[in-house]
């Protein structure tokens, strides 16, 4: 059975003509499972297997041996960037499309059922449940493997034998799902039917996201973009849980305490700048001082956007808070004022009547 599309689009009873938009649509994640099976295939075979392991397992091994009766264990295999892993990019962005569907349909469609939100708000949640699944697997990937590599208890491993530090398999693997999740952003525009006033920013977000991953991977940052990245996606997480919250409290009950994502992202912002100086300035400079400079420049130019971004959206949060207090603050006193022209008319109204009609106080009425 095939995958049902996601954002809250209607699924029809008709099936639709084979290799039209939206046959397409409907089916992508079977196509590209196929797709994806067909290089798993061909590494079963001894004639294709050279071709389909390019794609499937992970290039440019440095060090490292394969285990044998002389040595049972082996070595821990080492490596480093090169031409190869963007055939690996491409598969594992295969393999983000088919989980990004698996997500939508098993877990967020399930739970929006029975949610029964409104349009704009089932956009929003479908869009943050995606984002929060891969920040909370990208963070915990990336705090595992700076525990395994003892990047806290030894820092100057971050910028030791620049740049040729090789990387193990997991820290590899880690800008490989990286990249690859960056570029699956685009083919997903199509298969959602993103709106196209919708789209310019998620392709900014795509294509920028996968430069400034490509770049400190290509140029041997991978130790302190892997610290980077996983603090990133830290103040991300606490983000996009506040954006669910927006989501869930109708009331806005939980509206007080969104102050922890304001304390996150500056401990983050703060974290990476200084990390940055001390790795970049203090510690590759020494080793290649054009590089650093560069690097630390462009950390810098983002962080400064970050931050730009972050307090005009506060202060256009804050404004609109307050626009809206105010015509609350209108609305009551409209209605204060109605009512009170309303009493004024009736007491007006009873005024005008024949003593004998008026409605005796209770004073009048113990007198006589």
């Amino acid at each position: 059975m095939a995958i049902k599309p996601g954002m809250g689009r209607k699924s029809t009873s008709k099936n639709p003509p084979i290799f039209s938009h939206e046959f397409v649509i409907q089916n992508h994640a079977d196509i590209i499972s196929c797709v994806a099976m067909v290089f798993v295939v061909a590494l079963m075979d001894e004639s294709t297997s050279p071709f389909a392991s390019a794609f499937i397992s992970l290039h440019h091994n440095v060090t490292g041996e394969e285990p044998s009766r002389a040595n049972p264990h082996g070595k821990p295999f080492t490596y480093v960037a090169g031409i190869k892993d963007y055939c690996a990019i491409f598969f594992y962005t295969l393999t983000c499309i088919v989980m990004h569907a698996i997500i939508q349909e098993y877990i967020l469609d399930k739970i929006s059922k029975r949610l029964h939100l409104s349009k704009f708000k089932l956009s929003l949640f479908n869009e943050s449940g995606q984002l929060i699944a891969f920040y909370v697997f990208s963070f915990f990937m990336g705090a595992n493997i700076i525990l395994r590599e003892a990047y806290l208890s030894k820092f100057s491993l971050l910028w030791e034998q620049f740049p040729n530090h090789p990387m193990s398999f997991l820290h590899k693997l880690f800008f490989i799902i990286q990249m690859a999740y960056y570029l699956h952003m685009l083919p997903e525009l199509y298969f959602q039917k993103v709106k196209k006033e919708e789209q310019q920013n998620k392709i900014i977000h795509s294509i920028f996201g996968f430069s400034v991953i490509c770049l400190a991977y290509t140029f041997s940052f991978q130790r302190i973009a892997l610290v980077l990245l996983t603090l990133h996606y830290l103040g991300e997480m606490v983000a996009v849980v506040f954006q669910l919250i927006g989501v869930f409290d109708r009331d806005e009950k939980l509206a007080s305490v969104r102050f922890v994502n304001n304390i996150t992202f500056v401990f983050v912002r703060f974290a990476t700048m200084v990390i940055g100086v001390l790795t970049l300035y203090y510690g590759v400079a020494g080793e290649n001082a054009l590089r650093a400079y560069v690097a630390l420049f462009g950390l810098m130019v983002l962080q400064g956007y970050l931050i730009y971004s972050f307090i005009t959206e506060e202060l256009r949060v804050t404004r609109e808070a307050k626009r809206e207090a105010k015509l609350l603050q209108q609305q009551q006193a409209k209605k204060s004022k109605a009512a009170k022209e309303k009493a004024k008319k009736a007491a007006k109204k009873e005024s005008d009547l024949p003593e004998a009609d008026q409605s005796p106080s209770p004073a009048k009425s113990r007198v006589k």
